[in-house]
C-alpha cells in the first residue's frame, strides 16, 4: 500500500500535494461495500499556516453556501436533531460535543498536555453500514500555538477532504481563541485516501488544473480561463459570500426543524 507524506505552507498547497501524490502513486483496487472500484493510497498532508491566504481551494465540489453549511454543522451541530429524530446514525459535532469543553480544559489545565483527544468512533459503528469516517482528532500546544492531528480510516479526495480539513481548521481556530493561543500546524491523515471509479474523470481535471494553473471558465463547457492559481483568497471574497449565505442555511434549518 502506498505511503505519502506532503507538506504546504496554505491548506490549498497542502490539499493540492496531497492530491497529486495519490494520482502519481496509488493501487486500483476493488472496492466491494459500494459495488466499484477506487484509486487509493494512504496519505498524511500537513498544512503550516491554516489559516494563511489563500485559504480557499477551487477544487472541490462545494460553493460558499455549501462550505458554510458544512462548518456550521461541524463547529455548531445545526443538524443534529437529525440524529435524535433517528433519521441520522450520527454528526461529527454530535459525537464531539460533549468532549469538547473538556479539552478546552485539559489544555488550559496542562499546556504540555498528550491527552487532549476526541474520540468519534464509538461502539455502534461496528453495526453501521456506513460508520463513522473520521477517527480521532488530537490536539497539542507546543510552541505557544494549538497544533491539530486528525486521523480518518478513509476519506474521499474530491469529494470530501477539503471541506474535512476546512471545517477542522476552524474548530482548532475556536479551540486555540478559547485557550489564548494562537493557530499552529494542521495535519490530515487518511489511511485510505481515495477516488472511486466515477469520480476518476473528476480527478483527472482536478490534476490537470493543478498541474496547468489553469481552472474552467464559469458556464462555459471546454473553455479556459488562466489565472495564477486554484486558490480564492477568504479573506475579502469568500468570507463575504459564506456570511450571506447563513440566512438561507437558517431558513434551511429551521424548515428540516418543522418536518414531520
Amino acid at each position: 500500500m502506498f505511503e505519502h507524506f506532503v507538506t504546504g505552507k496554505t491548506l490549498p498547497e497542502a490539499y493540492h500535494n496531497a492530491l497529486l501524490a495519490l494520482y502519481e502513486n496509488n493501487e486500483l483496487l476493488p472496492c466491494p461495500d459500494y459495488n466499484t472500484t477506487q484509486k487509493e493510497a494512504s496519505v498524511t498532508f500537513v498544512c503550516e499556516e491554516p489559516l494563511a491566504e489563500p485559504m480557499i481551494s477551487r477544487l472541490f465540489i462545494g460553493d460558499p453556501h455549501s462550505l458554510e453549511q458544512y462548518r456550521q454543522e461541524m463547529l455548531d451541530g445545526i443538524l443534529d436533531f437529525e440524529v435524535e429524530r433517528g433519521n441520522w446514525e450520527y454528526t461529527y459535532h454530535a459525537r464531539m460535543a460533549d468532549q469538547l469543553p473538556w479539552v478546552v480544559a485539559e489544555l488550559q489545565r496542562n499546556p504540555d498536555t498528550r491527552r487532549a483527544v476526541i474520540s468519534i468512533r464509538k461502539e455502534q459503528d461496528l453495526e453501521l453500514d456506513s460508520p463513522a469516517c473520521l477517527q480521532n482528532i488530537q490536539y497539542f500546544i507546543r510552541g505557544g500555538k494549538l497544533h491539530c492531528k486528525v486521523l480518518f480510516r478513509s476519506n474521499d479526495a474530491v469529494k470530501a477532504s477539503f471541506m474535512n480539513a476546512y471545517a477542522l481548521v476552524r474548530l482548532q481556530e475556536r479551540i486555540a481563541a478559547q485557550v489564548g493561543v494562537l493557530v499552529g500546524t494542521y495535519t490530515h491523515r487518511a489511511n485510505s485516501y481515495h477516488v472511486y471509479e466515477r469520480d476518476f474523470g473528476l480527478f483527472e481535471g482536478y490534476i490537470r488544473r493543478i498541474k496547468s494553473g489553469t481552472v474552467p471558465r464559469l458556464g462555459v463547457e471546454q473553455e479556459w480561463l488562466s489565472v495564477l492559481d486554484t486558490t480564492y483568497d477568504y479573506t475579502g471574497d469568500w468570507d463575504e459570500q459564506m456570511e450571506s449565505e447563513k440566512d438561507s442555511i437558517a431558513e434551511l434549518v429551521r424548515q428540516l426543524r418543522d418536518e414531520r
